[in-house]
């Protein structure tokens, strides 16, 4: 706790009188209060979750050191051959026309890299300038020729930025570029290269939710190009590729509803079985305007962001770049920011030669980040929700098969070391100092010391802290964990949650109960001898996320099965019906229109009460009644013109509605107090 030193001044007078100066006092710091919940699970981290992209413009792709470094980095998935360069690439002959292709960065070069770091590849086929043929030519040279073994294929890369909606930057020699002809191209390209190895594993570009030109249908268009793509390739995809530079530190709060919405998306327009389908975000950074890139700050927003994507399921998450070159230099935090998307220093100048990066293969500090990430969260170990009190303190936590905790904290204050007491939940930690990783601002490393208890740290100013934990007695003998459990029959009030019986520990299992996560809080829902639970008394419109838990005859709990998350409906039948429909977006706002229907007695005089889901979004203005705000409410009260509503009588409103981040729609009007029935 940072306190200025008690300064006094005494002066012993011949009387021997003593006189002290007052004491001053630097303000006092409030303790952090972090809750971990073991019983609130979430995603298990893939082997697969932490990547990076390589590029073949840069010309120390293969060598031994950058492998060396990327090893122990924690990096488990490269991808090649770089971003936009992916298509205009061909990978036949190593070229790329209107690109710069460096020396000793071929197919071959970064398989070896890949295998001298310990990772897996992920391979963009090239759409824009590339045909099916080739593609396949690629997938035989790889897996059938040489080997390698390449799991993961991408069929192009930002082809939403091919000129379609009006900005271009992505090559795209086909003269149709829409999204349709993107998903047919998909089609042929997935048929042909699985018919060469019917075990690769084909993904699809998809543009991310509140990111342009999500939202956006172009002219001729059927809809968004997430809406055609899924549409037409759903059927014939494994995964999705999503690309996210915030621009900002603190967006990882964007990241539970960029998934949802995505999820909700394939569930809705990719056909039966679209949960086989996988999400990867291939491109990340956190590509700050005011500074912060390659600084402890960016370092701190990237470990938040890949805990927050991996915990949610994202199979893998790949900085841009391994090296990228100087940009706009600035200081931050008393650091040099050079401006560089890269984990590793490619010791370029600015263009008149003043700064120089650092010598080459210099880590910036977000590669200290995604090396903790690696050491915080290991493949195999299950998230736990894990939350804080303090908006400059974040926390994550993960679960380890052998009983270990691991808890990761990120102070982002400049100035503010903050004690922190953690309070756990479904996990009692054994008694003396946990080993404890830390990486601050400025240092070369992550140092390990034994420090602290499991329920007192302190974190020093811009930094990251790992503690790792052991529980206070054997886990052995625990009731297996729960399989996947499944929500049918979900209406405005019920769901009936199932899920498979689970293999006894030393005692046979006895029941199972049912855990809502409130935050990082549980509350339970139920509990029951058999593996299916019918909810009742649930509220409408509302997403519900829950685990299962085993617990045999000794009490025993298991730990919590993987999360299943579902949304209540509106009631069937209403004296109101409400449908809302989006007649334009920009990416950043929408206009609206509300149907209103009254299906009972007649109605003279009528207010519309809703609630904006999230803070980021608000509304704009709005025609045909009278609009308000309040808060995150908004109230609608008739115009004159349409205040009466007869029985089976409709009337139209519209607005326009602003966001700045996922755009989660509200779900639940109201018409004079009664819950209408939302179409």
């Amino acid at each position: 706790m940072p306190k200025n030193p008690l300064r006094a001044a005494i002066a012993v007078l011949l009387t021997m009188t003593v006189l002290s100066a007052p004491t001053a006092h630097a303000e006092e710091v409030a303790p952090v209060a972090v809750t971990v919940n073991a019983r609130a699970g979430l995603a298990t981290v893939p082997e697969t979750g932490i990547g990076t992209n390589h590029a073949i413009w840069d010309t120390h792709l293969g060598s031994d050191e950058t492998a060396d470094l990327l090893k122990d980095g924690g990096m488990k998935l490269l991808r090649y051959p770089g971003g936009s360069y992916s298509d205009i690439y061909h990978w036949a002959d190593h070229t790329a026309p209107g690109g710069y292709v460096a020396p000793n960065t071929d197919f071959d070069t970064f398989m070896r890299g890949v295998r001298r770091t310990g990772a897996q590849a992920m391979v963009t086929a090239n759409y824009g300038t590339g045909t099916a043929e080739e593609a396949a030519a690629w997938v035989r040279q790889a897996n059938v020729v040489k080997r390698y073994g390449i799991k993961y294929w991408e069929i192009g890369n930002e082809n939403y930025g091919n000129g379609h909606y009006g900005a271009v930057w992505e090559a795209d020699d086909h003269a149709d570029k829409s999204p349709a002809e993107y998903a047919r191209h998909v089609v042929a390209y997935a048929d042909a290269m699985k018919a060469v190895d019917p075990t690769i594993k084909i993904g699809a570009v998809l543009t991310t939710p509140a990111n342009w030109p999500d939202g956006i249908v172009a002219d001729g268009d059927d809809g968004t190009w997430n809406k055609v793509v899924m549409s037409i390739a759903g059927s014939k995809i494994d995964f999705v590729m999503l690309h996210w530079y915030p621009g900002a530190l603190d967006k990882a709060v964007h990241v539970p509803d960029m998934i949802h919405l995505t999820r909700e998306q394939l569930a809705k327009y990719a056909g039966p079985g679209s949960e086989r389908i996988g999400i990867a975000m291939t491109e990340f950074n956190t590509g700050t305007s005011n500074g912060g890139t390659n600084t402890q700050p960016g370092a701190l927003a990237a470990a938040d962001a890949y805990a927050t994507l991996l915990a949610g399921g994202v199979f893998s998450v790949d900085w841009w770049n391994v090296r990228n070159g100087i940009g706009t230099v600035s200081q931050v935090e008393g650091q040099t920011d050079y401006g560089d998307f890269g984990l590793l220093s490619s010791a370029a100048c600015t263009s008149d030669g003043s700064v120089c990066e650092p010598p080459l293969n210099t880590p910036f500090a977000p590669y200290y980040a995604l090396q903790m990430m690696s050491r915080f969260a290991r493949p195999g170990d299950q998230f736990i929700r894990a939350a804080t009190d303090q908006a400059k303190v974040t926390a994550h936590a993960s679960r380890r098969p052998n009983g270990d905790l691991a808890v990761l904290l990120i102070n982002t204050s400049s100035d503010a070391s903050y004690p922190v007491t953690i309070d756990y939940s479904g996990f009692s930690p054994a008694s003396g100092a946990p080993t404890v990783l830390t990486h601050t601002n400025g240092a070369t490393s992550i140092t390990s010391s034994t420090a602290g208890s499991a329920t007192s740290q302190t974190l020093p100013p811009l930094s990251l802290t790992t503690i790792v934990l052991r529980p206070s007695s054997p886990q052995t003998g625990r009731p297996a964990t729960p399989g996947q459990p499944t929500a049918a029959a979900v209406t405005d009030k019920t769901a009936t949650i199932s899920w498979p019986a689970v293999t006894p520990g030393a005692r046979p299992a006895v029941k199972y109960e049912l855990h809502r996560q409130n935050g990082a809080v549980s509350e339970q829902l139920g509990e029951t001898t058999g593996t299916s639970f019918t909810l009742n008394n649930l509220n409408p419109g509302t997403r519900y996320t829950l685990n299962v838990i085993a617990r045999d005859g000794g009490g025993a709990p298991s730990w919590p099965s993987q999360p299943l998350t579902f949304t209540t409906g509106t009631p069937t039948s209403s004296s109101c019906t409400v449908r809302l429909t989006i007649q334009s977006d920009w990416a950043s706002g929408y206009v609206g229109a509300i149907d209103i229907t009254n299906n009972g007695a007649p109605v003279n005089g009528w207010t519309l009460n809703f609630s904006w889901p999230r803070t980021w979004q608000n509304l704009g203005s709005g025609w045909n009644a009278g609009w308000t705000q309040n808060g995150s409410d908004v109230k609608v009260v008739n115009d004159p013109a349409n205040s009466s509503l007869p029985t089976g009588a409709s009337t139209t409103i519209g607005f326009v509605g602003n966001y700045n981040g996922p755009n989660v729609l509200p779900g639940v009007f109201t018409l004079n107090g009664t819950v209408c029935t939302t179409r």
